[in-house]
This record gives structure tokens, C-alpha cells and sequence, in this order.
């Protein structure tokens, strides 16, 4: 069986720098069957998490992003309609009527997979990625713990269709409503924080190496730094290496050589007009010095 380390080295080798927390809580969604709740901020890698598990596993990749008013609808299934209304009209000029006509048009060539039926019925398990579930309303929950519990899906015209295969799911969350008890006690758990020093500069190091060791220390120490300040929307690991590879692309060796430069490239850290007025020159320059 997979250790904790061999999903650390799994998953480093697809460029995610993983805590040995996080690394041990996917082993054991993995070993176990289980769901995982990954809880933190925007922006500190939840969403790259799957991205990373799926490319080590050679999998798919099925996601399902989560908002207010998403249904089953639009998450489970439905039906194609408009070919369902085309069948209806060509079999009325053949002649055909009744209960036959029923059972074929509520059958497989009229039903649209959405992400959560296409997981469970995949030839090779999937990574399922159920992103940010907080912002999906709590009736919509109640609709994900048929799948969570039994990995099967009811549908009224055709039955009840099990797991081809068993999806490994994870799910994310940003804190913006409380989850209900009923689908945390389904899943594991863990806490995605922003990085250390030294994770962060493992992560800069992996996803752009053509950063030079000076300027990516400096660039970690400035964006832990700015993360400190009363900013609306702190910058996450994205935006980390956004900036990384926006300073190199502009030929930047220090981050304290030029003023101007460096405040245009905090267009890839800020994201409000708030955080880019509290964040002035001298600000910057009072950080950039710091991380130096």
C-alpha cells in the first residue's frame, strides 16, 4: 500500500508542493475510499490539489464547480428535451403511441451525464473535484449524499445506477457557509494554509525555475510580507507565481532596483482597487526592502 510519502513524492512530481498533513490525509482518502474536505482560503491550492492528484494517477479530471442555485439538473443528470420532443413528433407520424414510446424516450441515448453521474460511471476511477461546495446552497448537499455514501445514483425513469468504478472525490471549501454534519461525517479532513517560507520557495522553485534563487527568496519574502497587511483579497500561491514569472519576464534581478516596475507588477498580486490604494509605492519599497 501508497505511504503519505508516496503521495508527497507523487504529487511533487506534477509541481505541488504537499504538507505532510495534507499528504497523509489524501493517503488516507485514497487507502480508504474515502471523500476528503480540503478547508482553507482562496487561493492556497485546494483546486490545484486534484488537478495534481489526477495527472499523477493518469486519470480524468471531472469537476464540478459549485455556486448558489446549482441543482441536480445541472450536477446529476438531466434530460435532452429537445431531442426528446424531435422523437416524440416522429414517432406520432409512424404511428407509434403508448408506453413503448415511454421506455424509449427516458432511456440512455436521451440522458445527459452531468459531473457527478459521469464519475461514477468512468471505466477508470477519476479524480472527482466537487470545488468550493460552500457556495452551493445546504439543499443542494442533501443531493450529494446519496453519491458520497453509496457512490450510486437514482434516476425515477431508469433505476438506481451504481459505480462503474469509485471516483476519488475531494471536495473544497472557502469558509463561506458552515457545511452540513451530515456531509463532513462522510468525508476525511484537511486544512490547506497559506505556505511557510521554505514550502513556498519549494513551490516557486518547481513551477518556475526560470526564476534565479535570489529574486525567487526575495519575491516569497515580499508576497509573505504583503500577505500581513489589512488587504481585502490576500494573494494566493497563483498569484505568487504570477508575479514570479512577471518579474523575470521583465528582467528584474532585485526586487529593489526599480520602484516603478515594481509596482506595475503588483497588478498580479493585488485584485482591488482597496488593496492596490493601500499598497502604495512606499509601501512596496518598505517590503521589497524587507524581503531583501
Amino acid at each position: 500500500m501508497a505511504s503519505a510519502s508516496t503521495v508527497q513524492d507523487g504529487l511533487a512530481g506534477q509541481g505541488y508542493v504537499a504538507s505532510a498533513d495534507l499528504a497523509m490525509a489524501l493517503h488516507l482518502s485514497l487507502a480508504l475510499g474515502r471523500p476528503l474536505l480540503l478547508e482553507g482560503a482562496a487561493g492556497v491550492g485546494k483546486t490545484e490539489v486534484a488537478r495534481a492528484l489526477a495527472a499523477w494517477k493518469r486519470c480524468e479530471l471531472i469537476r464540478l464547480q459549485c455556486y448558489e442555485g446549482l441543482d441536480a439538473a445541472q450536477a446529476i443528470y438531466e434530460w435532452n428535451y429537445q431531442r426528446q420532443l424531435l422523437a416524440i413528433r416522429a414517432l406520432a407520424e409512424a404511428g407509434e403511441t403508448g408506453s413503448a414510446v415511454e421506455a424509449r424516450l427516458f432511456s440512455e441515448a436521451y440522458l445527459l451525464e452531468r459531473p457527478l453521474l459521469r464519475a461514477i460511471r468512468q471505466p477508470v476511477a477519476p479524480v472527482l473535484l466537487i470545488d468550493e461546495i460552500d457556495r452551493a446552497d445546504e439543499e443542494f448537499e442533501a443531493y450529494l449524499l446519496e453519491v458520497l455514501a453509496d457512490f450510486q445514483i437514482t434516476i425515477p425513469e431508469m433505476g438506481t445506477l451504481r459505480a462503474v468504478t469509485r471516483p476519488m472525490v475531494i471536495l473544497t471549501a472557502n469558509g463561506t457557509r458552515d457545511l452540513s454534519d451530515a456531509l463532513r461525517r462522510r468525508c476525511l479532513y484537511a486544512h490547506v494554509d497559506y505556505p511557510d517560507r521554505a514550502t513556498e520557495l519549494a513551490i516557486l522553485q518547481a513551477r518556475c525555475s526560470q526564476v534565479a534563487a535570489d529574486l525567487g527568496a526575495q519575491i516569497v519574502g515580499f508576497v509573505q510580507d504583503l500577505r500581513k497587511e489589512a488587504l481585502e483579497k490576500k494573494p494566493g500561491v497563483a498569484e505568487m507565481l504570477d508575479f514570479a514569472a512577471a518579474l523575470a519576464g521583465l528582467g528584474v534581478a532585485d526586487l529593489t532596483e526599480d520602484a516603478g516596475v515594481l509596482q506595475a507588477a503588483l497588478a498580479t498580486l493585488l485584485k482591488t482597487q482597496a488593496d492596490r490604494a493601500a499598497i502604495s509605492t512606499e509601501v512596496a519599497q518598505r517590503l521589497a526592502g524587507r524581503a531583501a
